[in-house]
């Protein structure tokens, strides 16, 4: 039983140049993983492309014949095989500014043929572009756009950050920001504390501290003695109730 032969994809893009061989070109992808080159024929011509190969990974054999819109310069083209396609960049022979209308000689439409988006530009966008013949093959070494060595941290130098999370190096300042943050409630410093020592000082005393320190600080002199009321008594003379102190111990009466 034979092999049966399967249609790779094929995409394809372009661009145009009437003074720039370089940039004169046809880009042909065609779609078929895991080739390998011994088993793979590849043959192509000014006017036409046929390609045969096995994968290994689809246990599929791919054949493909194409032929192009106009001529190709065959020696000025390049080829690369990945893993998953075969690239082909292909310079073609006459230099005009104008796309070529289709890639094939023959105006039907094939189901395996589709633009390929990613590097389909407008002809009077060319020059805002890269140019993929330069680029092609160059694996992702470059990775255009990805912000350089410093992988896309825009230049920051993370040494700079702690010099060890004891004493927290890079951070000076940090005790004069907290002093300027003072204002902040629940933050202290300041101001504030010496507010809070003069509140302290305002407030009233307690009322038990209040009725010692008024007992503390009466005079003696207002307390009659026990000797000087118990000669008053012998002698008739404290006929009237001892006056009233406030805070003192009641003097047991004397009889």
């Amino acid at each position: 039983m034979s092999d049966i032969k399967m249609t790779p994809e094929v995409l394809w893009a372009q661009r145009s140049s009437s003074s720039d061989a370089a940039k004169n070109y046809i880009i042909l992808t065609i779609m078929v993983p895991d080739v390998a080159k011994d088993s793979m024929q590849l043959d192509l011509k000014p006017t036409s492309l046929v390609f045969t190969g096995r994968s290994t990974s689809k246990n599929t054999t791919y054949h493909l014949e194409l032929e192009f819109y106009s001529e190709i310069d065959v020696e000025n083209s390049k080829t690369n095989q990945t893993a998953r396609d075969i690239e082909m960049i292909l310079r073609k022979k006459e230099m005009k500014e104008e796309y070529w209308p289709r890639l094939l000689k023959e105006s039907k439409r094939v189901h395996y043929l589709k633009t390929d988006f990613d590097k389909w530009v407008d002809e009077d966008e060319q020059d805002a572009v890269a140019d993929d013949a330069d680029n092609m093959g160059a694996g992702a070494g470059g990775m255009p756009g990805m912000g350089g060595g410093d992988g896309g941290f825009g230049g920051i130098d993370f040494s700079k950050l702690g010099a060890g999370a004891g004493g927290m190096g890079g951070m000076g300042g940090m005790e004069d920001m907290m002093k300027g943050m003072g204002g902040m409630g629940g933050m202290g410093g300041g101001e504030d504390d010496d507010d809070a020592d003069e509140d302290d000082e305002d407030m009233p005393e307690l009322e038990d501290e209040a009725s010692s320190s008024k007992t503390g600080g009466a005079s003696a002199a207002t307390i009659p003695k026990v000797e000087e009321i118990s000669e008053a008594a012998a002698k008739g003379e404290a006929s009237d109730p001892l006056p009233a102190t406030t805070g003192n111990p009641k003097i047991e009466e004397v009889s």
